[in-house]
């Protein structure tokens, strides 16, 4: 199974994109999304964003992945 997770592009240079998750800032190539631009969401795999998303899916995902977190926490108590 493979997992992408929607990282918000913060700027674009050539191929190369820096993106945030969750606060966290890294480089990630848009090689595979020419299109997206700056602002955009992208979901990011392995380094590489593999497609544009809207801000609400991507927002609805990651508080998805909020919510399983919080999950995994009260589990793991």
């Amino acid at each position: 199974m493979c997992l992408a997770i929607p990282a918000r592009v913060k700027s674009i240079q050539g191929v190369e994109a820096e993106v945030e998750i969750g606060g966290v800032s890294r480089k990630a190539s848009i090689m595979l999304t020419p299109e997206a631009k700056v602002g955009d969401y992208v979901l990011l795999h392995t380094g590489y964003a593999i497609n544009v998303i809207d801000e609400e899916e991507a927002e609805e995902t990651l508080k998805l992945f909020e919510e399983i977190a919080e999950a995994e926490a009260k589990e793991t108590r």
